[in-house]
């Protein structure tokens, strides 16, 4: 028998049995083994191409598996109909190149945190906690979130946010995102709309289109959104971030949370609270979340710790209502765990060792000094040419700047030279302050000064 579709390089670092494989799999898809056609015997194949009886096995068994060939018991291996319509290319793995951009060397992204003041020989001790405990870390773990860690949310959310729940009232999840989703699903009515104020929120709005859901824009006022458009609108859910309005930056004040409160409790509707790091209020005391202050009724909170702690721990918990909680607990087993287990164990150390709020209290402090440094930076460097907002719990700086050139171009200015810098919604440029070491802020401010003389 003549094996002209066989190709076997003995010098190629490729395995013989993959190459094998390989061989006879494009004879098949190609038509050159027809279906039916019978194949040669591991014996023979293996000894008129010099090959040993395993390679050959081993060829032959992942052909089977993948339907391109059968064995017949006491009568061989036969071709199955695998032929495709048009040739097959083979070529090796894809190469990936790396886009290239301008190198940064001031950071001014909202998506990273300055890694000299993370408190990472801590975590790495609570890591190596988590890892040592072998006799829990065998399984999935559990559904909700581990208890450890529930446990520790509870006392921790209540000590830094007034937040009251209960361990068995809090989930836990790999961030806002996936949290939300489980929420859709236990607060699907016929009533599928959920107001949120204007612009909205892009990352929160995918997750309840996804669902379902729509979103209605509300406008907003000085104090957030407009209770007289929330309370037309027949809705039943209204989504808040109570201490970063995505317009403003600024929390909402303690006269809308009540009215907010007051309107959840008349119609029996559901306040959803994204208190995105409501705890790093640095210019004065944080606003106890809403959560809190209804007595944990008719607020769903959600807390998250990637400005705390780390931007790639990806640990969020959400606080259930009472009733919201009944309905979760009957279907909880369906849902899979989205946290890392690991992670989980070493944040629940983490808490219960007072490090979190040790940790809290020094990122109060450097926030506080890095806003008020950038600020006197900018305003030195450019006067009158800028209007300046702080954002403070999205640790942010907005800049009006005064030109008739786009955000979109002044950025792109600023990346030549080496400075990265946002472009806002509206206009203004988005200059976050929590990567940029507190050393580097007035380099940085002359550097940008640099890139913008002559706008």
């Amino acid at each position: 028998m003549t094996y002209d579709y066989l190709q076997i390089d003995k010098a190629s670092e490729a395995p013989l049995y993959r190459q094998l494989y390989c061989c006879i799999r494009t004879a098949v898809e190609s038509g050159h083994l027809r279906k039916g056609e019978r194949l040669p015997s591991i014996r023979k194949l293996a000894a008129d191409l010099s090959l040993s009886c395993t390679t050959v096995e081993s060829a032959y068994q992942q052909l089977c598996v993948e339907g391109y060939i059968r064995s017949a018991p006491h009568r061989g291996y036969f071709a199955l109909d695998a032929k495709r319509d048009r040739p097959v290319l083979r070529s090796g793995p894809p190469v990936f190149t790396r886009h290239i951009s301008a190198a940064v060397r001031y950071n001014f992204g909202t998506d990273c945190v300055d890694s000299r003041n993370i408190d990472l020989k801590s975590w790495r001790r609570h890591i190596r906690y988590a890892l040592n405990r072998q006799e829990v870390l065998a399984s999935y773990g559990e559904h909700q979130g581990e208890t450890e860690l529930r446990e520790a949310l509870s006392a921790y959310s209540y000590g830094a946010r007034g937040v009251i729940a209960s361990p068995a009232q809090i989930v836990v999840g790999a961030g806002t995102q996936p949290l939300l989703s489980i929420l859709c699903g236990l607060i699907r009515s016929e009533s599928c709309r959920i107001a949120m104020e204007q612009p909205g929120f892009a990352q929160a709005e995918r997750v309840f289109a996804d669902c379902g859901f729509e979103t209605l824009k509300l406008p907003g006022d000085g104090g957030g959104i407009c209770m007289d458009a929330l309370k037309r609108s027949g809705v039943q859910f209204a989504y808040v971030s109570t201490s970063n309005r995505v317009k403003t930056g600024t929390g909402i004040p303690m006269s809308r949370r009540l009215e907010l409160l007051k309107w959840a409790r008349e119609s029996g509707g559901i306040i959803i609270e994204d208190d995105y790091n409501g705890e790093l209020r640095y210019r004065a005391r944080p606003v106890p979340a809403m959560q809190g202050i209804a007595d944990g009724k008719g607020v769903v909170y959600l807390g998250s710790f990637s400005k705390l702690l780390l931007p790639s721990v990806r640990i969020g918990y959400m606080v259930l209502t009472p009733e919201l909680t009944k309905c979760y607990q009957k279907r909880k087993a369906a849902y899979n765990q989205t946290a890392s287990k690991v992670e989980q164990f070493a944040l629940a150390s983490y808490i219960k060792s007072g490090q979190m709020e040790r940790h809290l209290r020094k990122l109060r402090k450097l926030y506080g000094a890095k806003s008020e440094r950038l600020i006197r930076a900018l305003q030195s460097a450019f006067g009158s040419q800028i209007k300046i907002t702080l954002q403070e719990t999205p640790l942010i700086l907005l800049l009006d700047v005064h030109t008739d050139k786009s955000a979109e171009e002044l950025c792109r200015m600023a990346l030549q030279k080496g400075i990265r810098v946002l472009p806002g919604n509206d206009g203004k440029i988005r200059m976050g302050f929590a990567g940029i070491p507190l050393e580097e802020i007035e380099d940085a401010v002359a550097c940008l000064k640099s890139a913008w003389k002559n706008i």
